[in-house]
């Protein structure tokens, strides 16, 4: 039986102890957030992984724009080239904040693996089994964890507003 929380008009006043066992669930009491689930942890690795990822691509992709690779559209390549620098920190972002527990990122997140089903299934399919493995296998951990009730519990702090009075 746990007990009612330390301030019920707190953000996380029906967090619950979220099925830790009682001496880690009385851990997190007093402060103004609850345990952090391991799962919110590996959904930001896997976001923040799949960031790297494409600030390498466009690393590369800069590096062969740089030398001299022929392309159709100068322009049309810096374009693509500011989106991979763009979405990629803005995952970044994702996996802090999601990692601090708050509420936008697991939209953002959700968001981000069907982008990265919808490449990795034509790419395990098209002949290219490993990469889309390496695409799908990760996708799918985070799309499933982030449904986890403990992962919604944590990842329920709105935004700080000033107070209104």
């Amino acid at each position: 039986m746990s007990r009612p929380p330390e301030e019920p008009s707190g953000p996380f006043a029906d967090a619950g102890d979220g099925g830790l066992p009682e001496d880690q669930a009385s851990a997190g009491r007093g402060r103004s957030s609850p345990v952090r689930p391991r799962a919110v942890a590996v959904i930001s690795g896997i976001v923040a992984a799949e960031a790297t990822a494409l600030l390498g691509a466009a690393a590369w992709y800069g590096f062969q724009l740089a030398s001299g690779a022929p392309v159709m559209s100068f322009w049309g390549a810096i374009f693509t080239l500011g989106l991979l620098l763009a979405f990629a920190s803005w995952l970044y972002a994702v996996a802090v904040f999601l990692f601090r527990g708050f509420r936008w990122p697991r939209a953002g997140a959700l968001v981000a693996q069907l982008f990265v089903l919808t490449i990795g299934f034509p790419t395990l399919t098209g002949g290219f089994p490993v990469a889309g493995a390496a695409m799908l296998i990760p996708a799918a951990t985070a799309i499933v964890l982030l449904f986890d009730k403990r992962v919604i519990r944590f990842a329920s702090r709105a935004a700080s507003a000033p107070p209104a009075l």
